[in-house]
């Protein structure tokens, strides 16, 4: 478990699970103690036993693979919490997700408001989660690049999410993904500067990084 941040109002922590190495976080109202579980890739007793004292919430996805919602089924069953997902993702989440999240909503947790911003391309129904200067990006954008796409028209949309909704952003954001490392708001947006800068064909889409072309 990484301690991300930990001051009078807000804690997040990261746990990295599962097979594939992804990363899930468990973000705590320091004032009230209650608490959000974003993302259930796998192995539900670590996730639970890092809860500790504090009271849960919420169980927030980033969008439905199955790399982020092996624990899923055990964690609803445990902690008899909502499940909040974007629509455009909920049709594989059985039973289906109690509150359905859209760009611009507010998650209130305690004292903390955690912005909801729809960022498809990776998936339909992709969300990034924002916490004051704390980003939490799923499979949208990571260090160096935009999260994999199946088709260039998955691409294009994922720029789009992603010029369009994150980098508005104060440079000093905090980009936290949904595998690996974090990263800095302004670093990506230089890097994509570059990326943007350069001829890149039509068919451009899977594993793609800033500095491709």
């Amino acid at each position: 478990m990484t301690i991300l941040a930990e001051d009078d109002a807000v804690g997040i922590e990261k746990l990295v699970l599962g097979p594939f190495g992804t990363n899930a976080y468990i973000v705590t109202c320091r004032q009230t103690r209650e608490t959000a579980v974003v993302d259930a890739p796998a192995q539900a007793d670590t996730i639970l036993a890092a809860l500790g004292g504090n009271i849960p919430r919420y169980v927030l996805l980033t969008h439905s693979h199955l790399d982020h919602i092996g624990a899923l089924a055990q964690l609803r069953s445990q902690l008899d919490v909502p499940l909040a997902a974007h629509v455009a993702d909920a049709s594989v989440l059985m039973p289906p997700p109690e509150i359905l999240l859209g760009d611009g909503d507010t998650v209130r947790l305690g004292e903390l408001e955690l912005a909801v911003l729809h960022t498809p391309g990776h998936t339909p129904g992709s969300l990034c989660f924002r916490i004051g200067r704390f980003l939490l990006s799923g499979d949208t954008i990571f260090p160096g690049g935009p999260g994999r796409t199946n088709s260039p028209a998955d691409f294009r949309q994922i720029v789009e999410s992603i010029t369009a909704k994150i980098f508005p952003l104060p440079d000093d954001t905090q980009i936290h993904p949904g595998h690996g490392e974090p990263t800095l708001l302004k670093t990506e947006k230089e890097a994509f500067a570059i990326f943007a800068s350069r001829h890149h064909g039509p068919g451009l889409c899977g594993d793609v990084t800033w500095q491709s072309g």
